[in-house]
C-alpha cells in the first residue's frame, strides 16, 4: 500500500529515500528508451572458441608454455549511491506517529505552562512591589506624625471634638442593647470620645435662635421630628440632633448637617437609602421653612468627616448608621436649599 503521507509528515531519512527511489526510476525509464531507439551499445565480449587443451604436456608449444595463464574477465556491473532497493523503505507504523504528536503535545502543554508561569510570577512580583512601597510609605508618615507629635507648640493645643474624626451615630449592640461604638475612634482618642459621649443628662445646649433648625420634614419617608442642638450619644437618644458647627439655614454657604439613629430610639433615619435625587425636604426655624432637593446619597466609611465640611452653597447633610443593625459605614444625604 502505497504510502500518502503529506511531505510535512516525512523525516529527513524518508524523504531521501523517496528521492533515490524517484531518481533510480528515471535512469531506468531512460535506459530502456535508449535501448528501444539503439542508442545503447552491448558491449559484452563474443564468446570466442575455447581451444582444446593439448593431451599431453608435450604437446604445448613452448611459447604457450612461457606465457602466462589467462583470467576470465567478468563483466562488470556499475553501483551507484542511490541504488536503494525498494524493499527497504518502509512506511512507519501507526504507534510511531501516535507517539511522536503525543510527544509534540506534550511538549507545547510544557511549553504553554512555562508562559503562563511567568506571566504569574511577573504580576506576583508587580503586586509585592506595590504593597511595598505602600507599606513603606506608611511607616514613613507614622513615623514623621511621631516627630511632628514630639515638637513642642507654642500656644496650647485646641480642645479637639469627636466630630472632627468619625461621624456621628456609631453604635453598636451587647445584649441586644445599643451602645456607642469605640471601636471606630482612634485608640489615642477613646479617652476623650468617653468624656464627650456620655455628658449629663443636664447638660447645656447652645439656646435656640429665629434661625436656628428646629424641625426637619422628609415626607417622601415619613419623617416628621424636633431638631436637638448637639450629636453626642445623649442628644441622638431624644432624636435628631445638629452639628454644633454654626451653621444656619440663612446663610448661603452653610452646611447644616443633621444625623439621627435608623434601629434605635425610633428609627427615625431608617429609610434615608430610599431617598432619591430631586427628592424634596424642609427644615423649620422660627422664621419659616426652609425647602431642599435632594442631590445625592453616599455610603462612605466612619472616619470620612468630610461630608460636614461646608461646599459653598446653602445646603443640608442627614447622616445615619448603614447597614441596618450593621453599622460599620455612614449613609449620607446632600440637599440643596432652593429658596429662602
Amino acid at each position: 500500500m502505497p504510502d500518502r503521507r503529506p511531505v510535512d509528515e516525512l523525516s529527513i531519512e524518508e524523504l531521501e529515500r523517496v528521492l533515490a527511489l524517484k531518481k533510480r526510476e528515471a535512469r531506468q525509464k531512460n535506459l530502456r528508451r535508449m535501448r528501444t531507439t539503439g542508442r545503447v551499445i552491448d558491449t559484452s565480449p563474443q564468446s570466442a572458441p575455447q581451444p582444446v587443451a593439448p593431451a599431453y604436456e608435450d604437446d604445448v608449444p613452448e611459447k604457450a608454455k612461457s606465457q602466462p595463464p589467462q583470467f576470465e574477465k567478468r563483466k562488470a556491473v556499475p553501483q551507484f549511491e542511490d541504488a536503494i532497493d525498494a524493499r527497504e523503505y518502509r512506511k512507519p507504523s501507526n504507534s510511531g506517529r501516535i507517539w511522536r504528536s503525543f510527544v509534540e503535545r506534550s511538549l507545547l502543554l510544557v511549553e504553554v505552562g512555562a508562559v503562563i508561569g511567568l506571566i504569574v510570577l511577573g504580576v506576583a512580583l508587580f503586586n509585592g512591589l506595590n504593597i511595598l512601597e505602600s507599606e513603606t510609605a506608611q511607616a514613613q508618615a507614622d513615623a514623621e506624625a511621631m516627630r511632628v507629635a514630639g515638637i513642642p507648640t507654642a500656644v496650647p493645643t485646641p480642645q479637639l471634638s469627636l466630630e472632627n474624626v468619625v461621624l456621628p451615630t456609631g453604635h453598636t449592640f451587647q445584649n441586644d442593647q445599643p451602645v456607642f461604638n469605640f471601636g471606630e475612634v482612634p485608640e489615642s482618642m477613646q479617652g476623650l470620645a468617653r468624656t464627650q459621649i456620655y455628658l449629663p443628662a443636664s447638660v447645656a445646649r447652645p439656646p435656640a435662635t429665629d434661625d436656628t433648625p428646629l424641625r426637619v420634614l422628609i415626607p417622601n419617608i415619613n419623617v416628621d421630628n424636633t431638631i436637638v442642638q448637639g450629636v453626642d450619644w445623649g442628644a441622638l437618644q431624644q432624636g435628631v440632633g445638629m452639628l454644633p458647627n454654626g451653621s444656619l439655614p440663612t446663610n448661603d454657604a452653610d452646611n447644616v448637617v443633621l444625623a439621627a439613629h435608623n434601629d434605635i430610639y425610633g428609627e427615625i433615619f431608617r429609610d434615608l437609602d430610599q431617598l432619591e435625587a430631586g427628592d424634596e425636604l424642609q427644615v423649620q426655624t422660627r422664621s419659616g421653612f426652609y425647602t431642599y432637593i435632594v442631590r445625592e446619597t453616599l455610603i462612605v466609611e466612619p472616619d470620612a468627616v468630610h461630608v460636614m465640611d461646608s461646599q459653598g452653597t446653602a445646603m443640608v447633610t442627614l447622616i445615619s448608621c448603614y447597614p441596618y443593625r450593621v453599622n460599620t459605614q455612614r449613609i449620607i444625604v446632600h440637599a440643596d436649599r432652593v429658596d429662602a
